[in-house]
């Protein structure tokens, strides 16, 4: 899964620009569709986790992830929802 090359590269750097998130969300919706994204989701809650335990200098980036591709599945379910009615 590219995202989490991505995501990889932006932790060891400790940085990202917000518009690589979204960029980088969309791609794996695109690719994959919601279980691409529920993937991801599975996978950063568990990174998150292992690499705040570890008192990794940058798992609040990890964890700010996390809260964007959670942030991004309920904003399409809204919208989604929005379309259906």
């Amino acid at each position: 899964m590219r995202a989490l090359e991505v995501i990889a590269v932006t932790l060891k750097e400790g940085r990202v620009h917000p518009t690589t998130v979204v960029n980088t969300l969309i791609e794996t919706e695109n690719e994959g569709g919601q279980s691409a994204l529920r993937r991801l989701e599975r996978e950063l809650a568990r990174s998150s986790r292992l690499l705040r335990e570890r008192k990794h200098p940058h798992s609040d980036l990890a964890r700010a992830w996390l809260q964007a591709t959670r942030a991004y599945m309920v904003t399409h379910a809204l919208n989604t929802q929005r379309q259906a009615s």
